[in-house]
C-alpha cells in the first residue's frame, strides 16, 4: 500500500506543481521518449545481470511478500513456537519434538499458530536447525556458525534484486540525457523551420533529460531502496531465531531463551517482558 501511495504523491506533487505554476502537461507526453529511455533501461539491465539475477528482480516482489506482514504479533508467535518446541524437548526430552520437526505441517505447535505455518522460509529455518539440536552431533559453536553462514548468504541472495535495480535507476538520468541529445540532433537538423517550431522541438528534446530523473530518482530506486528495508526485515527476523536457539544449546531455560530474541528485535516491534510472558503462558494454558 505505501508503495503505490509513494509514487501517487510523486506524480501528483511534480506534475500537479508544473500545471499550478502555468505550465502545459502536454507537451511532457512524449511516447517515443519513453520508449528510448525504458529501451535503454531494460537493455542495460539484461546485460548486467545473468539469468539468476533477472529472475530474482523479477520475483522479488512474490518473494519478500511476507514480510511486510512482520510485526508485533508476527515476533510474538515466533517466539511462542519456539518457545513451545524448547519446552517439549527440554520436558520430555529431545526426541519429543521430533514429529513436530519432521512434519510441522500436521505438529500442533506450528498449527496454533498459522501465521507462521504459511511462512514456508521461517518453518524451515526454524526445523532445520532443531533437527541438528535433536541429532546432538553439533556444539553450539558449529551451529552457530553454521546459521550465520546461513544468513549471509540469504542476504547476499536478497539484495541482488535491489542491486540490480539501484544500477539501473542510477543509470536513468544518463539515459534520459541520451534522448534529449537525439531531440536536440534532430531539432538541429531542421534549421530551415520556423523559431517557435525549432523551440518546440528542443522543448520536446529536453523532456527526454526531465524523464530520465524522474524515472530512475522518483520510481526505480525507491522501490530498491524498499527491497532493501524488506531483506533487512528478513535478516532480524532470522537472527531472533538463531539467538534463541544459541541461548537454549547454552543452558538457558525456554523462557529466557525467547528473552535472548526478543532483545534482538527492534525497539518499535519488540513486546515488553510482560507482553510476551502473558501471550507464551496463554497459549500454552489453551494448549493444556
Amino acid at each position: 500500500m505505501l508503495i503505490p501511495l509513494g509514487f501517487f504523491i510523486v506524480i501528483a506533487c511534480v506534475f500537479g506543481g508544473f500545471a499550478l505554476a502555468g505550465g502545459a502537461l502536454g507537451p511532457l507526453f512524449q511516447p517515443l521518449e519513453f520508449v528510448i529511455i525504458g529501451g535503454a533501461a531494460v537493455g542495460a539491465f539484461i546485460a548486467a545481470n545473468n539469468g539468476k539475477a533477472i529472475r530474482a528482480t523479477l520475483n522479488a516482489s512474490k518473494k519478500l511478500k511476507a514480510s511486510t506482514r512482520y510485526n508485533n504479533e508476527t515476533y510474538l508467535s515466533l517466539l511462542s513456537v519456539i518457545y513451545k518446541l524448547l519446552n517439549k524437548m527440554r520436558r520430555d526430552g529431545m526426541l519429543a519434538a521430533e514429529q513436530d520437526v519432521e512434519n510441522p505441517q500436521e505438529s500442533a505447535i506450528f498449527g496454533e499458530h498459522p501465521d507462521i505455518l504459511e511462512d514456508p522460509m521461517l518453518v524451515n529455518f526454524i526445523t532445520d536447525y532443531l533437527r541438528l539440536m535433536i541429532s546432538g552431533n553439533m556444539n553450539p559453536h558449529e551451529l552457530d556458525e553454521l546459521m550465520l553462514h546461513e544468513i549471509e548468504t540469504m542476504e547476499q541472495e536478497g539484495e541482488i534484486p535491489s542491486d540490480a535495480l539501484t544500477k539501473v535507476g542510477d543509470a536513468m538520468p544518463a539515459f534520459g540525457i541520451v534522448a534529449a541529445v537525439l531531440g536536440v540532433v534532430r531539432a538541429l537538423s531542421t534549421a530551415d523551420v520556423p523559431p517557435d517550431v525549432m523551440g518546440t522541438m528542443i522543448a520536446h528534446a529536453l523532456v527526454g533529460t526531465f524523464l530520465g530523473i524522474l524515472l530512475g530518482y522518483g520510481f526505480i530506486n525507491p522501490l530498491a531502496s524498499r527491497i532493501e528495508r524488506q531483506v533487512a526485515e528478513v535478516i532480524k527476523t532470522l537472527q531472533v531465531i538463531r539467538v534463541t536457539l544459541l541461548a537454549s544449546m547454552h543452558g538457558y531455560a525456554p523462557q529466557l531463551a525467547i528473552e535472548f530474541g526478543r532483545k534482538a528485535l527492534h525497539v518499535e516491534e519488540r513486546p515488553s517482558f510482560t507482553e510476551l510472558e502473558d501471550h507464551v503462558r496463554g497459549n500454552a494454558t489453551e494448549s493444556a
